[in-house]
């Protein structure tokens, strides 16, 4: 064996061995830190979780006297107070927004705690009537009201079986008020429940009394901003304009402009009902555009129209246009003042009626 090849074995030798060195010192370093997560936590005899806020503790060095401890711990025991059953808590989102004046409500009561799925045919049949129905249930557990799905696991002592009476389809029907409590009946004898049903006729009258009412006040305001002359405006320019005034695309194919909520002040669609769609807006022409108030779906209407006015002058100069009404005459003024004096004598009815507008009853009932 010559020199050469001696060489190059003890250099071999030499690399192998330092990288089984290295991948050892490897390994150990990936133990400690496995075993230093793995350990439990120790508490800082100096900091208690939350307390960042708290004043600062002053520790002392001088020493306290200590005083002999008595031969006898004397424990006082005081006696234990009657506790009283839980009531039953106010209930909060849609379950707080039933009631005999927007809904036909029945209550059964169980002998027996059961799961949302001793509802049984509720699950099957809740589409069949034309209007929204709701399962609100008193928890057995924290004694509070609460709407039920089907996948709940909670137990319930009592639940509550709602048909809201009105939308903007109309009062719900005679006929679908009685398959209701027929339904309501059924589950009511399969679980062997007390039911409190109210009248179908009386339920019935005031539906109808509630729809007019709600036909009274369901009002949209229009201001229609167009373009003069034979000009039109590009979809892509109407798109630019809607942003920088903070509206987005929405699913109906008109831009919309959302509270702190979520929910609309005002939408932006074509004049002649075609819809916007993101795919086409690049080949869009648009003769014309409307802007929309839904009154009773918004907070303080009268107010929000001001702020709709503004809107639609600041859309009408940035698209070169101008403000009209449904007969394509300018607005001013003065049209302006007689639009706005309309709406605050829909709010007032409105509040005359108890129905808030833009709350949650009143956007259930004008949906």
């Amino acid at each position: 064996m010559s020199e050469l090849q001696i060489s190059l074995l003890l250099v071999g030798a030499a690399v192998v061995l330092a990288m089984v060195g290295y991948n050892w010192w490897l390994q150990r370093q990936y133990r400690r830190k496995i075993g230093a997560a793995f350990e439990p936590a120790r508490e800082d005899a100096l900091y208690q979780p939350g307390a960042e806020n708290a004043e600062p503790v002053s520790l002392k060095t001088e020493e306290l006297p200590v005083e002999a401890a008595p031969d006898t711990l004397a424990v006082e025991i005081e006696p234990a107070l009657p506790v009283e059953p839980p009531r039953a808590q106010t209930a909060d989102g849609v379950c707080a927004l039933l009631g005999e004046a927007t809904d036909y409500v029945a209550l059964l009561s169980l002998k027996t705690p059961v799961s949302a799925q001793g509802l049984g045919s509720w699950w099957q049949k809740r589409f069949d009537f034309d209007k929204n129905v709701h399962a609100c249930g008193l928890n057995a557990a924290t004694n509070t009201w609460e709407k039920v799905i089907a996948e709940s696991p909670q137990t319930y002592s009592s639940f509550k079986l709602a048909l809201q009476l009105v939308n903007r389809s109309g009062a719900v029907s005679a006929v679908r008020l009685s398959d209701f409590r027929d339904m309501v009946l059924d589950i009511a004898m399969q679980l062997e429940a007390d039911a409190d049903l109210p009248d179908e006729v009386a339920t019935g009258a005031r539906a109808v009394e509630l729809d007019n009412f709600c036909a009274e006040v369901d009002q949209m305001i229009g201001l229609n901003i167009l373009p003069s002359g034979e000009r039109q405006f590009t979809g892509t320019e109407v798109t630019q304009v809607a942003e920088q005034h903070g509206m987005s695309l929405q699913a109906d194919g008109a831009f919309h402009l959302l509270d702190e909520h979520g929910h609309t002040l005002f939408s932006l669609g074509n004049f002649d009902n075609t819809p916007f769609q993101h795919h086409t807006l690049g080949q869009m022409w648009v003769g014309g555009l409307t802007l929309l108030l839904d009154v009773p779906r918004v907070e303080q209407p009268t107010q929000r129209f001001d702020e709709m006015a503004v809107l639609a002058r600041q859309l009408a100069m940035d698209l070169r246009a101008a403000v009209v009404d449904d007969h394509r005459v300018a607005l001013g003024e003065a049209g302006f003042a007689h639009i706005r004096g309309q709406i605050a004598a829909l709010e007032e009815r409105m509040l005359s009626g108890d129905i808030v507008p833009g709350s949650a009853q009143a956007r259930r009932l004008f949906a």
